[in-house]
């Protein structure tokens, strides 16, 4: 990625949609930087609390069932059911957590978490 001054990226509240736009390329870019240096990784944080703030204000939305967050995020990365077999347990509970017929476990929201880099409260 290669994003060596925090000045290229100027990070700040979000206020209108092209920042948003601009906010959402550049946290897109740094999710998918292999071996982030820890200046990159606090940038990823920072830029994504400050997405979230914005849509929280901006594109408010009823509560997602944490099932129908874990489709949109798996449809989103292009992952499968059998890529989180052996994540959150066996394919029949992942099976089961997909479709919303076994809720998500604090234990299995973490694992979801950790596998998606997002934080494990939108599984909860």
């Amino acid at each position: 990625m290669g994003i060596n001054r925090l000045s290229e990226v100027a990070p700040k509240v979000i206020e209108t949609e092209e920042e948003y736009n601009r906010a959402l390329a550049v946290a897109e870019r740094l999710t998918f930087c292999k071996n982030r240096t820890p200046e990159e990784q606090a940038l990823h944080k920072l830029i994504v609390t400050l997405i979230e703030a914005y849509e929280a204000q901006n594109y408010p939305m009823d509560e997602s069932a944490p099932h129908e967050i874990l489709q949109h995020i798996m449809e989103a990365s292009d992952t499968r059911q059998a890529d989180l077999v052996g994540i959150i347990g066996s394919s029949g509970v992942v099976s089961e957590v997909v479709n919303g017929k076994r809720s998500i476990s604090k234990a299995q929201a973490k694992a979801l978490g950790d596998h998606f880099k997002v934080t494990p409260s939108l599984f909860i």
